[in-house]
């Protein structure tokens, strides 16, 4: 069994008042008694209830943090970063992937409620607004990365997905290619804006991004799997694709090598994130790349400010986007 209060206050010989004076630091106390409770302390490796401190107001230095599906690099990379930081400031997290479900959305949420977390970073996105009332009601500060909803009172922290899009259609316009897809999550904000994007590059230079050649999906393997098929089965193909994240970028080319398409030859691929996946298929992902560590750190420092602050007011941190050229976009240009 787990050592208590009460067994550290029984070896020490002591009050468990004193105990949790040592604890907190906080009363008079001889240096000697100091000594001999932090040293059984140590030797039982006692580790105070995270609950019992919240429930005495203190802080139990854990973070929840909400993501779709941890299969997509993307978020596992996110995970990554941020327990990064978490551990640098002295916290913990505790990771939830939803699968896009809403109701294991709200059955975490409660959970995190009840582990008494000082704070949530959300990546999901908020359908559900109920669960979200619970934490403002609580004082819980909430931030949600790389999602924007104005309905939810929050920090933000995220890329500015509409630029992201721009520069994917800029590039592929520049490079020669004139019929284009895209393969959107267009359930996601992020989703829509970098579609926005990508129209709005396309249509200053008066090409029409054709509602055949776009294809909705969520980031699933299967799901985008059954997304690249079906623009691969069309009859007439665009000559180079946008999608949502490198994830989906990496299904399409897989499928479209066993269609016997060369990559980029035959198709050519632009993907959103710049994570492993881009690095490691072949050939190498061209893809906007999200500036994911500052994203973290720039995420960990807004709420640890709103845990320290309540009545601070959310901010709104948007970072930009970048072009990562590698070998899956080819230059059509020079054969005009």
């Amino acid at each position: 069994m787990k050592p208590t209060i009460y067994d550290v206050a029984k070896e020490a010989g002591v009050s468990i008042a004193t105990v949790s004076k040592v604890l907190n630091n906080t009363g008079r106390i001889s240096e000697k008694t100091r000594k001999k409770v932090l040293e059984i302390i140590n030797r039982m490796d006692y580790h105070p209830s995270g609950v019992a401190a919240a429930l005495t107001g203190k802080k139990t230095f854990t973070i929840g943090v909400l993501v779709p599906d941890i299969a997509n690099t993307f978020f596992a990379e996110v995970a990554r970063a941020l327990e990064n930081k978490a551990r640098e400031m002295g916290y913990a997290i505790i990771l939830c992937a939803t699968d896009y479900k809403s109701e294991r959305e709200r059955e975490y949420l409660d959970l995190l409620l009840k582990k008494q977390v000082d704070g949530v970073i959300m990546a999901t996105e908020p359908n559900d607004l109920e669960p979200f009332r619970k934490l403002s009601e609580r004082q819980v500060p909430l931030l949600l990365f790389s999602v924007d909803q104005l309905s939810v009172a929050s920090n933000v922290v995220t890329t500015d997905n509409v630029r992201g899009g721009y520069i994917a259609g800029q590039y592929l316009v520049k490079k020669g290619h004139r019929r284009l897809g895209m393969i959107v999550e267009r359930k996601r904000q992020s989703g829509r804006a970098r579609l926005s994007g990508f129209q709005q590059a396309l249509a200053e230079e008066g090409i029409d991004l054709e509602e055949r050649f776009i294809i909705d999906t969520r980031s699933t393997i299967t799901e985008a799997r059954q997304a690249a098929q079906h623009l691969l089965s069309l009859d007439e193909k665009p000559t180079a694709v946008f999608t949502a994240n490198d994830l989906i970028a990496v299904i399409l080319i897989n499928e479209a090598r066993k269609a016997g398409l060369r990559i980029p030859e035959d198709l050519s691929v632009i993907g959103f994130d710049n994570t492993i996946h881009a690095e490691i298929v072949d050939p190498g992902l061209t893809t906007i790349a999200q500036p994911i560590e500052e994203l973290a750190s720039y995420a960990f420092h807004q709420l640890l400010q709103s845990i320290e602050r309540s009545t601070m007011a959310g901010h709104r941190i948007m970072l930009s986007p970048e072009l990562i050229e590698r070998a899956s976009v080819l230059d059509l240009s020079n054969t005009k």
